[in-house]
């Protein structure tokens, strides 16, 4: 069964940091780029980032510089590092796979909570 699952979430203060993961069962995780979205309470979603296969990497210009995705594909998990939280950074953060990044994105995980807490 293919399935991704997201993990790391939580109650964080700001300033601090997270680091989520987006691992993958019932098929190989390199094969796919893989891109991080956000639905904050209310809002839209967000595309915060994408990784391609070659490692090739793409963020979003208001999260750049403090986000940083990587992939372990040993490990078949595409990684969410978010340093210097702020409040609104608040959302459920979920990881999908594509062809490309930019293309559109077939499977998604269910998501995780991450919440800046004052």
């Amino acid at each position: 069964q293919v399935q991704l699952v997201e993990s790391g979430g939580g109650l964080v203060q700001p300033g601090g940091s997270l680091t989520l993961s987006c691992t993958a069962s019932g098929f190989t995780l390199a094969h796919s780029a893989v891109g991080w979205f956000r639905q904050a309470p209310g809002k839209g979603r967000e595309g915060i980032s994408c990784i391609n296969t070659d490692g090739n990497t793409y963020y979003t210009d208001s999260l750049k510089g403090r986000f940083t995705i990587s992939r372990d594909n040993a490990k078949n998990t595409v990684y969410l590092q978010m340093n210097s939280l702020k409040p609104e950074d608040t959302a459920v953060y979920h990881c999908a796979t594509s062809p490309l990044c930019a293309y559109d994105y077939d499977y998604w995980g269910q998501g995780t909570q991450v919440t800046v807490i004052v």
